[in-house]
């Protein structure tokens, strides 16, 4: 039975989707003001390796991540900029794609971006107004949380009596409200402003909160079965989305709660002011395989922190050579015809011990050891020259398996068709055109990991592989 660590009930539960075998689930995606760190990819990752996962076990799967495309830092930095919020925030739109890409992970089924869904949040506002959860002060509008006695049932923090936000993380905004905790749902802006719009409350802009509702809502519906995100949301974020989503449906928000944890760099906490806040280009631009970085924010479960190490993406790189090595060498053996009893053993073994690992809250260190525990005693296998044709395939299978859920094979160089080659180099002449060197750079090293060498001639891009 899966089983995942629920933050709503504190308890690791058996998962059971609200109906049949159909799952809909919920990622906090990010805020396209600037390019994605390797904290925020953590958590991406680890969605897209939950997504994977339920897929694997054949629940059908309903994934939505948003793109939160206007909030206060987005309105500053594109006024800055001189360009409208779609024009600064659509270059950053195109580059989270291609990141997610480039570290292996899958879109999710729907990407809904703020912007688009106004118009449901000023119905969930309205319902909020009408049942007397919600205020205005001033011209914005506010959720009472003492109008909802349930505040607080996500994140455990007890907020009896406490009117200041003494806990130090209570959410203020920058506006007149009946109550420090209260949070703003709708914020009044100048008409002249163009990062505003009409609502029957005042024109105005939503309140960050507001928006993952009515996304989430929009696409799952009013109750759905797994809401996910990294732990910096827990509180107040998800806290305000379940007490203004139940607060305007009077139903249950979320079923589960997932939280990935932090992410450390050498043992320091992320950021700008220690210089360590690295995003996946930054790395991949040390020449890094982009796998190798896949490979170590799995290697610890997603809610234990990560110590995030340039010394521990080394052994990543050699982890990543090795599985890759063990693949083209089962791939290119020679077999005889028939099969060997204890290597079809020792797979049955391996796959029950990588699934048994992931339906334990998807503990990846221990599936990781699976896998591994497998590679060494095939290796052993290899080396006596007693693989057979059926172990073979059978092998091959299990790897393809393992590769379905953690996405840490790649792709057999094989695979790599002269057709996506070539539209990878032109790509590249596009991204070169454009200045966009970064970007031409990662394919360049994208196709050399492929076995791919370009060579830039006065007549044009040439290939080969090596």
């Amino acid at each position: 039975m899966l089983r995942f660590h629920n933050t709503l009930t504190n308890q690791l539960e058996d998962f059971q989707p609200l109906t049949d075998n159909q799952v809909k689930m919920y990622i906090c995606g990010p805020t396209v003001w600037n390019f994605a760190h390797i904290g925020n990819f953590r958590t991406f990752t680890f969605g897209d390796i939950l997504a994977r996962y339920l897929r694997f076990k054949g629940f059908q799967l309903t994934h939505v991540m948003n793109l939160t495309d206007v909030d206060d830092r987005i309105i500053n930095e594109s006024h800055k900029a001189g360009k409208t919020i779609d024009e600064f925030v659509q270059p950053y739109i195109v580059a989270f794609w291609e990141d997610m890409e480039v570290l292996g992970n899958n879109r999710p089924d729907v990407a809904p971006r703020a912007t688009e869904h106004i118009a449901e949040m000023i119905q969930i506002i309205e319902t909020l107004l009408a049942n007397g959860r919600a205020y205005e002060s001033d011209g914005s509008i506010y959720f009472r949380i003492s109008a909802f006695p349930e505040y607080g049932k996500l994140s455990k923090i007890n907020f009896s009596g406490n009117e200041t936000g003494g806990s130090g993380r209570v959410d203020t905004d920058k506006y007149e409200k009946e109550d420090a905790r209260d949070f703003a749902l709708w914020k009044l802006v100048d008409k002249s402003d163009p990062a505003g719009w009409d609502a029957p409350f005042g024109y105005g802009r939503p309140g960050w909160h507001i928006e993952c509702s009515a996304m989430s809502m929009k696409y799952l519906g009013e109750t759905f079965d797994i809401h996910a995100g990294g732990i910096d949301l827990q509180f107040p974020h998800h806290e305000n989305e379940i007490a203004q989503s139940e607060g305007a449906t009077g139903k249950l928000f979320s079923k589960y709660w997932l939280h990935g944890e932090f992410l450390k760099i050498d043992n320091e906490k992320m950021s700008k002011s220690l210089g360590n806040e690295f995003t996946l280009r930054d790395i991949i631009r040390r020449g890094v395989n982009p796998l190798a970085i896949r490979y170590l924010l799995i290697s610890v479960p997603y809610n234990k922190q990560l110590n995030f190490t340039f010394e521990g993406l080394k052994g990543a790189e050699t982890t990543i050579e090795r599985l890759q090595q063990f693949r083209r060498l089962v791939s290119e053996a020679n077999t005889e015809n028939g099969s060997n009893a204890e290597v079809k053993a020792l797979v049955g073994k391996a796959l029950t011990e990588f699934e048994t690992a992931m339906d334990d809250d998807l503990n990846t260190s221990v599936a990781l050891a699976a896998i591994h525990n497998l590679v060494r005693e095939i290796n052993t296998v290899l080396a006596k020259d007693e693989l057979k044709s059926d172990d073979q395939t059978a092998v091959l299978e299990a790897i393809e398996k393992f590769n379905s859920v953690l996405g840490i094979f790649g792709k057999e160089e094989c695979e790599m068709l002269d057709a996506e080659i070539e539209k990878l180099i032109e790509e590249r002449q596009e991204a070169r055109r454009n200045r966009n060197f970064a970007r031409s750079d990662e394919i360049r090293n994208l196709l050399s990991e492929k076995g791919i060498v370009l060579e830039d001639t006065k007549d044009g891009v040439r290939w080969k592989r090596k």
